[in-house]
């Protein structure tokens, strides 16, 4: 699959959801799970964050980080469906977006297993958080399926950004990185 379709594909997945994003619909099942990921700013960054580092990688990186994300955030999901709270949720999550847009900001390549394990403590928090804030009313698999869809989207539009930009735009994707990093320490410091 081509880069231009893999976008395209993530520009289709998200349209749904675009058209159900103004109040008088109700958010439930699976368009509750595409909107959680895409209205939080430190789920947002986070996970475009991901796209972003991944696309920086060589070899299987580009591919083991965000399925990593996408697959441990659905068991964290599936573990905040049942109650669990991990303590300092909030805090891991602002870590995350901070620990993110710096590995982007300084393009770091660290060994495949330290970014696989970094990636899943991260997507663990961001996983109980989807799950803890089920709406009343949905289908938890519906909601979990929005989500995942809605993240696999966002780490796509973040790999195609670094893709399919020319070389000389690489700075760009450093400052957003270091802007997402800012964002994460702001959100600690809150």
């Amino acid at each position: 699959m081509t880069l231009k379709k893999l976008f395209g594909a993530a520009v289709l997945l998200l349209t749904p959801a675009l058209a159900f994003a103004h109040p008088g619909h109700g958010e439930h099942g699976i368009v509750a799970g595409v909107l959680h990921p895409l209205t939080g700013i430190d789920h947002l960054l986070a996970m475009l964050a991901v796209g972003l580092w991944a696309a920086q990688q060589t070899g299987n990186a580009r591919w083991a980080l965000p399925c990593t994300f996408v697959g441990t955030m659905l068991i964290g999901g599936l573990l905040g469906f049942e109650g669990l709270e991990l303590p300092g949720l909030e805090s891991g999550i602002a870590a995350s977006v901070l620990a993110l847009g710096l590995a982007v900001a300084l393009a770091i390549r660290p060994p495949v297993a330290l970014a696989v394990g970094a990636t899943a403590l991260f997507a663990l928090f961001h996983g109980v958080a989807h799950g803890l804030e089920l709406p009343e009313m949905s289908s938890p698999w519906a909601y979990a399926a929005g989500f995942v869809a809605a993240t696999a989207a966002l780490h796509a539009v973040g790999y195609a950004v670094v893709r399919v930009l020319p070389q000389a735009a690489s700075p760009l994707v450093r400052v957003a990185g270091a802007l997402s990093a800012l964002t994460g320490a702001w959100l600690l410091a809150g």
